[in-house]
């Protein structure tokens, strides 16, 4: 949904450069990253102080004046106090903003979702905690539209749900009980469609983990089986992979691919940039007033500015530059930040949304049409993604032996290499693919998505691949690199905290926040999607070059219930 906001045109106002002094936090000026800050301060408090306990004690001792003091001790003196000054109002402050506004600062850490606002806090119900009963999504309604008092007896609710004198979104906040309105409203849906869904399950469920955040509405979930590939032996570690997919042979198949790393001594990766992007767009009354504004956003004179500005949404925000586009007098801002172990489509909104409010005094003839203009691009498969990248990109890299792809892929490097250049280079650009130049680097994305409690659409621009192999040794070996561009996961937040998703985040080592290096755990998941994509990719070509694709698929994915022919 756009939204629109209308300002008065006041054309040709100068663009102030300066932010003004309440929009700045002290903290966000300094030279130096906060931590060696802090750490500086505080070996200057510690110094000092034991500086002037020992000189004391000599005065003591010596029967000198304690109010005689040196150079030195003045300067002692003085760097106690400033450090002391310091360290109270830094720490002191902390910790009341963490008393008065922690729920914010949770919500742009745990920032997973998918980009829409979070929605507020309503009045727990009787006897339950506070967090537990948020307000349900403000496109939903008004819980107003219910009556004041709730009838006691679920038949009586079911009738009034079904008669829509009670909204079906307002029963987890006016019941107090998520399993119950999940339960009221399931038996209220087979009635008015006259449809049973006996087959989906209802029970097993902890519907308060959902509520406010990840689904409105529910009625029961969707189960899905979770395979494990692996060892993935990567970077010197190795990862078990877990996979949620209906797709026979896609576990084994990915399965193979981690063998034939694992005999050859393993694959590498690095991550080239990590950054989420959000591009908002506004409409200026000529194309050199957006011109202005784009001049003003792309100079690196006035960067520092705008990440003050932008960085107040969340400690883990830090923008790291704006690229801009215009379409007539349409101007596109393209924003992209790190957002630590998060995906981060809420943090980097609300440092947009920082900024644009901070432009709108400077420019107060722009008119913002849309927090998100698509040149973001969400969900999408975009240009602008495959170029420049989005969220994690990644390379991963292996080097196969040639006994190895002998004797566990069942064919050899010459094939497998003409393969690949006829079908994902060749064959994907006579089809004008758009960052499809692999072979199914989506299975495995959306499978690893799914399990670890990702946002499964991004895996359109998380899939974005090129697959690269190449003879090496006199070729006799095999170079096999995957390069994925825009990889966009997080370890916090949405789908990551419920149980079953969790529990296939801690297999790979990466539950939760890291809290030494913020970002560290969601960098390292993006590489394990990248390995499991260049697994799935061996031995799926390897599968093609042999000629053995449509035979497992028809053996294992129709009539047999043992797959223990399927994996080596």
């Amino acid at each position: 949904m756009d939204v629109r906001r209308k300002v008065g045109s006041a054309a040709g106002a100068a663009p102030r450069r300066p932010p003004p002094a309440a929009r700045v936090q002290a903290g966000d000026a300094l030279p130096l990253p906060i931590r060696h800050t802090n750490l500086i301060f505080s070996a200057l408090f510690a110094a000092s102080l034991a500086y002037l306990m020992r000189r004391w004690r000599e005065k003591i001792r010596s029967s000198t004046p304690l109010h005689v003091v040196g150079l030195v001790e003045m300067l002692a003196i003085f760097g106690l106090v400033a450090s002391l000054i310091y360290l109270l109002s830094f720490f002191g402050i902390a910790f009341v903003q963490s008393i008065v506004s922690s729920s914010d600062e949770d919500e742009d850490f745990l920032g997973v979702g998918s980009g829409a606002p979070p929605a507020a806090a309503a009045a727990p119900p009787a006897g339950r905690p506070a967090t537990t009963a948020p307000a349900p999504c403000a496109l939903l309604g008004s819980p107003a539209a219910a009556p004041e008092k709730m009838p006691e007896e679920d038949e009586e609710i079911v009738a009034s749900v079904v008669a829509g004198k009670i909204p079906s979104y307002v029963l987890e906040t006016r019941l107090g009980d998520c399993r119950r309105a999940a339960g009221i409203r399931r038996e209220a849906v087979r009635r008015i469609t006259g449809r049973e869904i006996e087959g989906l399950p209802l029970d097993g469920f902890d519907y308060d983990s959902i509520l406010g955040q990840c689904c409105e509405l529910p009625v029961g979930y969707v189960q899905l089986p979770v395979g494990i590939a692996g060892p993935l032996l990567l970077d010197g570690q190795r990862f078990y992979v877990p996979m949620a997919t209906t797709e026979g042979c896609l576990v084994a198949s990915t399965n193979r691919g981690c063998k034939a790393i694992a005999e050859s001594g393993g694959a590498t990766s690095v991550v080239l940039r990590d950054g989420m992007t959000r591009a908002p767009v506004a409409r200026f009354p000529t194309a050199r007033r957006a011109a202005e504004v784009k001049a003003f956003l792309e100079d690196p004179a006035n960067f520092e500015t705008l990440s003050v500005i932008f960085n107040r949404s969340s400690r883990f925000a830090r923008l790291q530059g704006v690229q801009c586009a215009m379409a007539g007098r349409n101007l596109y801002m393209r924003f992209t930040c790190r957002t630590g172990d998060a995906m981060g489509m809420n943090m980097v909104s609300k440092g947009v949304q920082n900024v644009l409010d901070f432009l709108q005094d400077d420019f107060p003839d722009m008119d913002v049409i849309s927090i998100s203009g698509n040149f973001c691009s969400d969900k999408k498969p975009a240009a602008v993604n495959w170029i420049e990248g989005r969220g994690k990109s990644v390379v991963c890299e292996a080097v196969i032996k040639e006994e190895v792809v002998k004797k566990v892929l069942k064919t050899n490097v010459q094939s497998l290499v003409e393969l690949n250049t006829i079908k994902n280079l060749a064959g994907s650009a006579i089809a004008g693919a758009l960052g499809g130049f692999n072979a199914h680097a989506s299975n495995i994305v959306t499978a690893i998505f799914i399990a670890t409690g990702q946002d499964p659409a991004q895996n359109v621009e998380s899939s974005h691949c090129i697959t690269m192999l190449e003879p090496i040794n006199d070729g006799k070996d095999l170079h096999i690199s995957v390069t994925m561009p825009s990889i966009e996961v997080g370890t916090v937040g949405g789908g990551t905290q419920l149980a079953s998703q969790s529990a296939c985040l801690d297999l790979l080592g990466v539950k939760g926040a890291n809290r030494d290096c913020p970002g560290s755990n969601a960098r390292l998941l993006a590489t394990v999607v990248a390995g499991g994509v260049l697994a799935g990719e061996l031995s799926l070509l390897s599968a093609l070059a042999a000629g053995q694709l449509v035979k497992s698929h028809m053996k294992y994915n129709r009539s047999s219930k043992d797959m223990s022919k399927v994996v080596p």
